[in-house]
């Protein structure tokens, strides 16, 4: 089997140690996994100022820390735009796209024309009280977010969340053409049980179909299948990923 080398992107409210769990599961079947926390969540960041473009340049800068090439840069939801934009800033490092039920951008479009106008109604509230900061109620991350969860695992993720820098979703994405016209591979991983948004406004086949020419897989499991079910992600992951 080959071995590969993949840089897992989380979401908002996430850091790269929420992704552990799945990279240890790649790195078990020898393949070389990063897991890097994005400008704006990290401990001491500026929530208020930290945009979309010091997001993705800082991920850039840890895969040229790094010296990473020929890599599969996955990215889960929010991650979906950092991967995009990382996509025009460095392609000579990246083998292969893969969004895991995350946002595939238009030009110019932000995080908060993709999702529904009563999350942005309430993020905007709370970004307002908090300091440009926002965070998840819990009851909707319960439901919606990790519906495949019980209540005390439900309850132990949610504590491992950080406030999101609401900039990042109010920041227009600066991209040289639309992702279908991107000439990398690329892949969608589309899990099952995923409510985070609507099944109207879903994210397959919604935002999948934006990839234009891309490589469909399915895995079990709701939005933070990183804390369900890991081995799942893991294995659609690394098909997602595979020559």
């Amino acid at each position: 089997m080959a071995t590969n080398t993949y840089v897992l992107v989380h979401g908002a409210w996430h850091t790269g140690a929420e992704l552990d769990a799945t990279a240890e599961r790649l790195r078990a079947r020898g393949h070389t996994v990063h897991c890097p926390t994005l400008a704006g969540n990290r401990p001491g960041d500026d929530r208020a100022r930290t945009g979309l473009e010091d997001a993705a340049r800082s991920l850039v800068d840890d895969l040229e820390q790094h010296q990473l090439q020929q890599v599969r840069l996955v990215g889960h939801s929010y991650g979906g735009m950092v991967i995009s934009r990382t996509a025009d800033l460095c392609p000579q490092r990246l083998a292969r796209l893969v969004y895991v039920n995350a946002f595939v951008p238009q030009p110019g479009e932000c995080l908060n024309d993709l999702v529904p106008p009563h999350y942005t109604a309430l993020f905007d509230g709370v970004a307002a009280a908090n300091g440009g900061a926002v965070m998840l109620p819990f009851p909707i991350w319960r439901e919606a977010f990790i519906n495949d969860a019980d209540g005390a695992l439900a309850q132990q993720a949610f504590d491992r969340l950080n406030p999101h820098p609401y900039k990042t979703f109010q920041d227009p994405i600066t991209l040289s053409q639309p992702m279908a016209a991107c000439p990398l591979p690329k892949s969608y991983v589309n899990c099952r049980m995923d409510s985070a948004l609507p099944q109207s406004l879903g994210w397959h086949p919604r935002l999948s179909e934006r990839l234009g020419l891309f490589r469909y897989i399915e895995c079990s499991g709701s939005h933070e299948v990183w804390f369900t079910d890991p081995a799942a992600i893991a294995a659609a992951i690394e098909q997602a990923g595979r020559d």
